[in-house]
């Protein structure tokens, strides 16, 4: 039996929202209604917020290894609950257990990780130049910070935000996706459970995302806001933000380069491109998006890659064979089938996929296409569905031309047996990541962000620390 919390976590106490409304949350594999959350109103938000600057001085104060030691006692919380987590995310989500499993590892791990870096935020004291003042730099926390977290990774965006931001001494409002507010729900509850003080997290989900958030930045103690999503609902945020100048940070949208050289190993390319383009049933922002193959081996990777794109298994991901789960929600599919209709419309053909699946549920078939212009919908907007448009290249300037001409710069992937050419063509390429010979590049111990309207600033090591921290510098004489 799955247990999920379905009200307000505000103050270490669970409530209703304020006028007593709910919101049906869906299970994508089946189109069941498998809960009904509170719906948090602007007078929630605002509660959550002053829970979280009661909280604020008071978490601040303790020393950076009690903090420390709370975030290690989460990380083996979180672990101990695994599969409980990993049930939940696949009910709400509908990624495959194995997928889901390894989200919850990696919740985990920014617990690990940034409790470790909890001890180590290092100020620095000189002597001025003119040796007229002691200089003192330190790293105080911001304060309070409004989290708004997507509905792909429904643990792990809770963690990667949260970690640091404690770690720092930071208290945090959270508004889960609508799609996938029960997994934020337990994980709240589990940080309680391991000894994180009433106030310092709170969880309020809302099907009213504009209403609350309104609400919530206007707030005085608000002085940060950090967001995962898309690039225009994370436009908003930032214009939003600006009336009382906070401090922003933003993981926004990709739309991934995935380039093979003509010496790439081709067992690793087809394996990692798999990775790339299908981890988490496609529907991540690393996901590969564009696929640019050098000509004397463009045949034989779509022949390869299309054959291995065969054997993924669609279905409800508590199925062990199971490889590739639904798509989050119906809209989703209608807007991965618009993308592939308009490039059949403009002349590519479709090797392997059936567009929408006949199963129950939100459901797009794995579909490669070829033929595919450039520019075009498809390789313009981020796809976000198990779809791969797979384009050859002769000219590698010309190619690196069009994987930059993009306003997405998140990440990129190169294949090639040529380490120097493989690092020449990385450091030419806008992105804020790239894998060389590798597809799986996220670590909770790396800066993770992009370029261009891919996003502000960096989670993840001690960059996504010190995030979360103010610079205040004290000239001072003695």
């Amino acid at each position: 039996m799955i247990v999920m919390y379905t009200r307000l976590l505000i103050g270490g106490r669970w409530s209703d929202s304020a006028d007593e409304k709910r919101f049906d949350v869906v299970n994508p594999a089946t189109g069941d209604v498998i809960a009904q959350v509170a719906s948090a109103a602007p007078a929630d938000a605002l509660e959550a917020c002053d829970s979280a600057a009661t909280a604020q001085p008071g978490w601040a104060a303790k020393s950076p290894r009690e903090r420390s030691e709370i975030l290690m006692d989460c990380h083996e919380v979180l672990i101990e609950h695994s599969q409980e987590i990993a049930d939940l995310i696949t009910n709400e989500n509908g990624k495959p257990q194995a997928d889901a499993l390894g989200e919850v590892a990696y919740a985990a791990e920014f617990l690990r990780w940034n409790a470790e870096e909890a001890a180590r935020l290092h100020g620095s004291f000189g002597v001025s130049p003119a040796g007229d003042k002691r200089m003192i730099v330190r790293h105080p926390p911001v304060g309070v910070v409004l989290m708004i977290t997507p509905w792909n990774f429904p643990a792990a965006m809770i963690t990667r935000k949260a970690a640091p931001a404690l770690a720092a001494g930071n208290t945090v409002v959270i508004k889960p996706a609508k799609d996938t507010p029960l997994t934020a729900l337990l994980v709240g509850k589990l940080l309680g459970d391991a000894g994180v003080p009433a106030g310092v997290i709170n969880i309020v989900p809302t099907y009213s995302a504009g209403e609350w958030f309104e609400a919530a930045v206007a707030h005085r103690a608000v002085r940060m806001v950090s967001f995962t999503g898309s690039t225009g609902v994370g436009r908003t945020l930032l214009r939003h933000s600006a009336d009382r100048v906070l401090k922003t940070t933003m993981e926004l949208g990709g739309n991934a380069p995935f380039i093979v050289f003509a010496d790439a190993d081709l067992d690793a390319t087809v394996e990692g491109a798999m990775i790339a383009k299908m981890r988490h049933s496609a529907q991540t922002c690393t996901a590969a998006n564009r696929f640019f193959v050098e000509t004397p081996i463009y045949h034989e990777f779509v022949e390869r890659f299309s054959e291995t794109m065969k054997t993924v298994t669609l279905g409800n991901g508590f199925d062990p064979d199971v490889t590739c789960g639904p798509l989050i929600n119906a809209a989703a599919v209608a807007r991965v089938d618009d993308l592939v209709d308009k490039a059949l419309q403009d002349g590519a053909k479709r090797i392997i996929g059936h567009g929408r699946s006949d199963e129950k549920g939100f459901f797009y078939d794995p579909t490669v296409l070829v033929d595919v212009d450039v520019p075009s919908a498809i390789t313009e907007h981020e796809i976000f569905g198990p779809v791969a448009p797979i384009i050859p290249f002769s000219d590698a300037d010309r190619m690196i031309e069009a994987a930059n001409s993009t306003e997405m710069g998140l990440i990129a992937y190169v294949y090639t047996q040529d380490l120097a050419r493989g690092l020449g063509v990385a450091e030419s390429l806008e992105a804020g990541m790239v894998g060389v010979n590798r597809a799986a590049v996220s670590d909770a111990a790396a800066p993770f962000g992009g370029m261009k309207q891919s996003g502000l600033g960096r989670e993840g090591a001690s960059e996504g620390l010190y995030e979360f921290c103010e610079t205040q510098y004290i000239a001072a004489n003695w």
